[in-house]
């Protein structure tokens, strides 16, 4: 058994995690933090950047939102079942963490809208190979555990944290285990647990949402999110609270065949299994809003559909709905790549000749596709969509002018959200809503701010939240010690 002793300990070195150690180190305390992987970063090193309002950055391209106007913004996205003090405590330090990582060394390429409705909050680190796009925040992970070392702070990876150590009501350490199976004690004052919720975990999706992964699920799985942090927590007493998933629409398709799940994303003819149109396409472009409506259809999966006709139309004068995510414009490949998915026999892509064939291939009533089909067709006619009002400009008839495409999408996430209640100090809260000393949570395991639906409103979110996070119990556990330093005295 070896025995570690320090003033923090954290647990998990990912962006909360990071920014939590570095806040206690830079107010003096002693930090260790234990790391699951072999790396820091977690799901940050695929994420792009962080939510930020009324930053420098923001104001240089008028762009800026004020703390005022995001904090109402998203209570009443939110219909106020969120804490309103941890929101607001939250957006007013977002400014003042972009001065802070910049300090450190990281440099962002600007702040932008997720989708053209959305506000440009999303401040994206500047990628290392010069690309916007997945991966760029990888950059701000190295800068964070640059300045932890810098500061001192011990990180030691391949290290799991397997316990709690509580003594008197008070949550006093934590045990780990390393690479090489030595057991190890760390005693400190003050622990914050910052494991990323259990994206990674069927198990604990199946137990906790009736979600099965792979079927009617389909979570992005990082290495290591499996909700260690969260059991650790609720076995010292926290309160299990706000468990969420962060809903997203997925595929199937492999990243070389992206072209066509760009396809599939425009505000084309959407139905479910049954042959029924069920939402306004024009809302694909909110990840929150069409992932919650793929959620309410039969086998929680859905089908894009749109002709060659459109495709062309794509090709001359670029698709309808392009992301920082999704950033192709042309549908460059898109008939080598459909080639390759029809050959494959993938069970994510379908071409057809003739309507009744498409119908076969979805396993849907040829008739009733017909049906659906006929009643979108005339409303395109019309220029009016009288059944859930898509803008005229996006009714595009699918008549199957160089074959019918339709392409299979599922209800999927980013990864969960919540399971413990923290307030706005970062303090975990028992069932009676009261702190247990020495606690602390920050970032997914503690993220319960959107209420039932994640808000791409304001993009950069969940990111934002485990930074600012971090640093909000950072500074909280440096005060809770201070103060029981002073009581020795």
């Amino acid at each position: 058994m070896k025995t570690l002793h320090s003033d923090v300990v954290v647990v998990a070195a990912g962006p909360a995690g990071l920014a939590a150690a570095i806040t206690a180190a830079e107010n003096g305390k002693k930090t260790i933090v234990f790391e699951k992987m072999s790396t820091a970063g977690g799901a940050a090193n695929m994420g792009m950047g962080l939510l930020g309002i009324d930053t420098h950055i923001q104001k240089r391209t008028f762009n800026d939102i004020s703390v005022e106007e995001a904090f109402n913004l998203h209570m009443q996205y939110t219909h106020y079942r969120v804490d309103a003090e941890l929101v607001q405590a939250y957006f007013s330090l977002s400014a003042d963490t972009i001065l802070w990582l910049e300090e450190m060394g990281v440099e962002f390429a600007g702040a932008f809208r997720y989708f053209r409705d959305s506000a440009a909050t999303w401040h994206i680190v500047k990628p290392e190979n010069g690309v916007i796009g997945p991966r760029a925040a990888g950059a701000m992970i190295k800068a964070m555990v640059s300045r932890a070392k810098e500061l001192g702070v011990e990180i030691y990876y391949e290290t799991p944290a397997t316990d709690l150590i509580v003594r008197d009501g008070r949550v006093c350490g934590v045990k780990a285990v390393d690479a090489a199976g030595e057991q190890i004690e760390a005693h400190c004052k003050a622990v914050c647990v910052c494991t990323g919720g259990f994206g990674n975990n069927p198990e604990m999706i199946k137990e906790e949402f009736g979600l099965v992964q792979g079927k009617d699920f389909f979570s992005i799985q990082v290495p290591g999110v499996e909700g260690d942090g969260l059991r650790m927590m609720w076995k010292a007493g926290a309160q299990k609270y706000g468990l969420n998933v962060e809903v997203i629409q997925s595929v199937t398709l492999p990243e070389e065949l992206r072209t066509l799940s760009i396809a599939m994303f425009q505000p084309n003819l959407l139905i479910n299994q049954n042959g029924d149109r069920f939402m306004n396409e024009e809302y694909v472009s909110n990840g929150t809003f069409f992932a919650n409506a793929i959620g309410l259809q039969p086998g929680r999966c859905i089908y894009s559909i749109f002709d060659g006709a459109i495709v062309r139309h794509y090709k001359k004068h670029g698709v309808d709905i392009v992301s920082l995510v999704h950033p192709d414009t042309h549908l460059e490949g898109f008939d080598s790549a459909a080639e390759q998915a029809l050959q494959s026999g993938s069970d994510a892509f379908f071409a057809a000749d003739t309507a009744e064939e498409l119908a076969e291939k979805l396993g849907i009533a040829p008739e009733k596709l017909q049906d659906t089909l006929d009643e979108y067709n005339d409303m395109c006619a019309c220029g009016v969509d009288s059944k859930f009002f898509k803008s005229h400009k996006y009714l595009r008839p699918i008549t199957g002018r160089g074959k019918y495409y339709a392409g299979k999408i599922f209800f999927g996430a980013y990864g969960t959200l919540g399971g413990v209640r923290i307030n706005k100090r970062c303090e975990v809260l028992d069932n009676e809503n009261k702190s247990i000393p020495g606690l602390y949570s920050a970032g997914t395991d503690a993220n319960t701010i959107y209420g039932d639906s994640y808000n791409f409103m304001l993009p950069g979110n969940t990111m934002g939240f485990a930074v600012n996070s971090g640093r909000l119990a950072g500074f909280a556990m440096s005060d809770y010690i201070d103060s029981l330093e002073e009581e020795s005295i």
